[in-house]
């Protein structure tokens, strides 16, 4: 049983293996009661457990890097992609939508999992004035949350589908962590660890995927209440985005056919810490994430996986519990 092992003891054999898997493997117990004893250590020190990676090399700065001004193209023909988007995790915030994702992934065995932007926040780092006095994590604080949930989502991912491919596209709050560095310290250009990818080998970095020809997925394209709508109207082709934060699926038909925007909605809590900017008025936010397959190359009607309570979420016409 994990609970014979002390806070201590536990925190040892974590630091020293690195991963749910290879604790439960030594202590020869479940993983979900790992993860349930690193989530209750997080949520008392509020500080993430990182997941570490033994094969970084620290010195990649020294080769050349590849631009993460890219795309990548899956080739999608009979797949699951699974898409989540503006996370902004938070130090010690496990949501709903989170762990209904951990669900999913398990249950549905994707091809790929996307974070579409936004897993960073950088509150501390914004150009934007701090509400008074209310705290904010630091960096270093939020970018432990970031590898200790996009570590958890790795996993989990590759447990249930061992080439499950994990890509990450830029948002605009990810690309704060480059963007001050790069102001303020131009002459680090190229050492390792100023860039937010630095830290999260794992995932593959893009400005846009595109599982086949007639469907991209990114962070953002237009903006406003209609932009799901306008999205794919400008496109010409069904479009995925998150930053709106308002998880909603958009059919669109012209004479070459039917076609969608989907609005991925956000993984935080609707009214959680990261949102205080809103000044408690009502948010058009929906906590959840999208759900895309494809059979023959083409995009079926887009799902949606949504918050439904504290320890629910709704699919397919059926109320989950997590």
């Amino acid at each position: 049983m994990v609970a014979a092992v002390s806070r201590n003891e536990f925190l040892e054999i974590w630091n020293r293996l690195g991963s749910a898997e290879k604790v439960a493997d030594f202590l020869k117990i479940n993983k979900r009661a790992v993860y349930r004893r690193r989530r209750r250590i997080e949520e008392d020190s509020n500080q993430p457990l990182v997941t570490t990676h033994p094969n970084t090399n620290l010195y990649s700065s020294l080769q050349p890097t590849k631009t993460s001004i890219n795309r990548v193209e899956l080739g999608v023909l009979d797949q699951t992609i699974i898409v989540f988007s503006d996370a902004h995790f938070w130090p010690g915030e496990y949501t709903t939508a989170y762990k209904g994702l951990l669900w999913a992934i398990k249950e549905l065995k994707p091809h790929a999992v996307i974070s579409n932007g936004d897993a960073f926040d950088g509150a501390s780092i914004s150009r934007h004035d701090p509400l008074g006095w209310s705290k904010t994590p630091s960096v270093i604080e939020e970018l432990k949350a970031v590898q200790a949930h996009l570590g958890e989502i790795e996993e989990t991912a590759k447990a249930a589908r061992h080439n499950c491919k994990l890509l990450f596209t830029w948002g605009n709050h990810d690309t704060r962590f480059a963007n001050k560095l790069a102001v303020q310290a131009p002459q680090y250009r190229e050492v390792h660890g100023f860039k937010l990818e630095d830290h999260l080998p794992a995932w593959e970095f893009a400005w846009s995927v595109w599982p086949t020809p007639d469907c991209v997925i990114k962070h953002r394209y237009k903006s406003g209440v209609h932009a799901a709508h306008n999205n794919t109207v400008n496109a010409g082709i069904s479009i995925v985005t998150g930053h709106l934060h308002s998880l909603k699926v958009t059919p669109f038909a012209d004479y070459t056919g039917n076609r969608y925007g989907v609005d991925t909605g956000t993984l935080a809590e609707t009214y959680g810490p990261q949102f205080d900017y809103g000044e408690g008025n009502p948010l058009n936010h929906r906590s959840g994430f999208a759900v895309l397959t494809f059979k023959g190359g083409k995009l079926l009607w887009p799902e949606l996986v949504h918050k439904w309570s504290d320890t629910q979420v709704e699919f397919r016409g059926q109320v989950i519990n997590l």
